[in-house]
C-alpha cells in the first residue's frame, strides 16, 4: 500500500509518501516540503501566535493535497517538540483539526528517540551490536541506546538547532560570548544525562540521523546526497572541532555557500554543531557514522510492524 508520514517539526513540515508492504523495505515515493520554523515563532509567552497558526494550517492543507495526488492510502500526521511544548498546544491541535480534519498525534520525547531508533536499527541490522543514536532536530535533541529495536535508555533534551539559535545566538555572525555561553549551556545539559547511558557500557556503534548532522558531515567532507543512500557517511569528532570556530566567524548568508547547506538551515547550523560537539565529547565519540533513516521511517516501520501482526 502506500503510505504517507505527516511530520509537523520544529523547522519543517514534511509529507514523505512511501510504497510499504510489511516486512518489506518501504521505497519512497514522493516528498513534499515547507519550512515553517514553529520553533521560532513561538511568543515571549512561548505560545503559537495567529499568524503562526494559520501558517500552520495552509501548509497541512497542501501538504493533505499533495497526498491524495499521489494516492495515499493511509496518513499518519505527527507533531514534535514545536507543538508539543507550546502553551497554547491544545489550541493549536484543535484549529488544525477543525480546518483540515487531520489529527495530529503528538509525540513525546523519548517516543521521537524510540521511534528514531528503531529505524536506526533496522538500517544497520543486528550485527550492528549495541547503538548509541544521536539526533538533533529543530526543537530538541534525542538520544538513545540498546541492543534490540526498544533502546535500554532514551532521552529528550531542549537542544534543538532551531530553538537555541533563537534563544542564544542573535546576532549574525554571533558574537564570541553569545557562542561561549551556548557552548557552556549545551554541554551542562548533555552532562546531566551521560551517566544514564553510560551504565550500560561502550556502545558497539555511533549513528546520528537528522539534517543537521548530514549537513555537518557534508561539509567535512562526507559524500553528496545525490551520491545515493548506500555510500557511508561519517562524521569525525576531530573534523567537527576544526570546524566550530569557523562556521561561528561567518554569517548565516556564508554559511549557505558551503557544500551541503541549505539556505533555510544556514543559520542555525553552527547551534547544531556545538549541540553535536558537545554530544560527541561528552560520550567520548571519535566518530559516528550518519543514518539516512530516522524518525519519519520509524513511525512507517513501526505501523507495518502492527499491519503484519494485525
Amino acid at each position: 500500500m502506500r503510505l504517507g508520514v505527516l511530520d509537523v517539526g520544529s523547522n519543517t513540515v514534511h509529507l514523505l509518501v512511501v510504497d510499504a508492504h510489511p516486512g518489506a523495505r518501504p521505497l519512497p515515493a514522493h516528498s513534499h516540503k515547507a519550512d515553517l520554523r514553529l520553533a521560532q515563532l513561538l511568543d515571549d509567552n512561548g505560545a503559537i501566535g495567529d499568524e503562526g497558526i494559520e501558517s500552520l494550517v495552509a501548509v497541512v492543507r497542501d501538504a493533505l493535497q499533495a497526498a491524495e495526488d499521489k494516492g495515499v492510502e493511509d496518513l499518519l500526521p505527527f507533531a514534535t517538540s514545536a507543538v508539543r511544548e507550546a502553551r497554547n498546544a491544545d489550541d493549536v491541535l484543535a484549529r488544525v483539526t477543525a480546518e483540515t480534519g487531520v489529527r495530529l498525534q503528538v509525540l513525546s520525547g523519548a517516543e521521537e528517540a524510540r521511534l528514531t531508533f528503531l529505524a536506526v536499527r533496522r538500517w544497520f541490522g543486528w550485527s550492528a551490536g549495541k547503538l548509541l543514536v544521536l539526533d538533533i532536530g529543530g526543537g530538541s535533541l534525542e538520544i538513545a541506546y540498546g541492543i534490540d529495536e526498544e533502546p535500554d535508555a532514551a532521552a529528550s533534551l531542549p537542544l534543538g538547532a532551531g530553538r537555541l539559535t533563537a534563544g542564544w545566538l542573535r546576532q549574525d555572525p554571533p558574537t564570541t560570548d553569545e557562542v561561549r555561553a551556548l557552548r557552556r549551556h549545551a554541554r551542562a545539559e548533555i552532562a546531566r544525562t551521560v551517566g544514564e547511558f553510560s551504565r550500560f557500557g561502550a556502545p558497539d556503534h555511533v549513528v546520528a540521523t537528522s539534517k543537521t548532522f548530514k549537513q555537518l558531515a557534508r561539509i567535512a567532507g562526507a559524500a553528496r546526497d545525490a551520491d545515493g543512500l548506500y555510500v557511508q557517511r561519517e562524521l569525525k569528532r576531530e573534523s567537527l572541532e576544526a570546524w566550530v570556530p569557523r562556521l561561528a566567524a561567518m554569517s548565516a548568508a556564508q554559511r549557505a555557500e558551503l557544500p551541503g547547506v541549505s539556505e533555510g538551515r544556514a543559520g542555525q547550523i553552527l547551534a547544531g554543531a556545538l549541540v553535536a560537539e558537545g554530544a560527541m565529547d561528552l560520550f567520548g565519540v571519535e566518530s559516528l557514522e550518519i543514518c539516512p533513516w530516522a524518525l519519519r521511517e520509524g513511525v512507517i516501520l513501526r505501523r507495518l510492524d502492527h499491519m503484519g501482526s494485525a
